[in-house]
């Protein structure tokens, strides 16, 4: 389910906007909000607009729009398609809102009433068992009828905080590169191999049948 979130300034992590937590969220989640400031700070012009981070039993989703990074904390799992279709919703209300002027704004959390629509769609994401009047999973009809998120970046937070790694999409392209070519040299290897056999195998024939006559011959 989703748990909470936080809208900040892209530009210099500026918070915007979060929703107000309960103290027992509050408190799950204080670690992790931590993280997500770490990862704001890491934020450029060149990450990726959309990205779902792990850690621990949390996944982080971020959705980077016109200078404006939502972000919200789900459970691990929680599916992604619903984590992105509720931060577009908030992305879409929120341009609509007050998008002339977060350029402007200089004191944080400066929108803190845009908490209303969050609480409110929220609940709308809360719990993918969420039914419908027919017994059906609504949540799940919506994540099925959803954009296919397979090309959203998957990071580890520890990777991502302790050993460098990056958000950017030219990393992120680097790294499908890198595992493109892997798969191609692979492939190489593969069919040089099978050449190979094909191109001697006449060869490895006669010579066994070769020896199985000369051991008939003087056995």
């Amino acid at each position: 389910m989703v748990r909470s979130t936080i809208i900040v300034r892209a530009t210099d992590a500026l918070p915007l906007a979060a929703s107000v937590d309960d103290e027992q969220t509050e408190q799950a989640l204080q670690e992790y909000k931590q993280q997500a400031k770490l990862i704001f700070r890491r934020m450029t012009p060149n990450s990726e607009p959309r990205c779902s981070i792990e850690s621990g039993q949390y996944t982080l989703h971020y959705l980077l729009e016109d200078n404006v990074v939502f972000l919200t904390f789900a459970d691990k799992s929680y599916p992604r398609k619903l984590a992105f279709s509720y931060l577009e919703e908030l992305s879409k209300e929120f341009s609509l809102s007050y998008g002339p002027k977060v350029e402007s704004v200089r004191k944080p959390y400066a929108f803190v009433g845009f908490d209303t629509f969050m609480s409110k769609t929220a609940r709308l994401y809360r719990d993918t068992r969420a039914t419908n009047a027919s017994g059906s999973s609504s949540l799940d009809k919506l994540n099925d009828e959803l954009q296919d998120v397979t090309r959203i970046m998957t990071k580890n937070m520890e990777e991502l905080l302790w050993r460098g790694d990056s958000l950017d999409r030219m990393s992120h392209l680097s790294t499908s590169l890198r595992s493109e070519s892997e798969k191609y040299r692979r492939s190489a290897r593969n069919i040089n191999f099978q050449a190979m056999i094909r191109q001697y195998a006449p060869f490895g024939a006669v010579a066994i049948l070769f020896i199985i006559l000369l051991w008939w011959r003087f056995s």
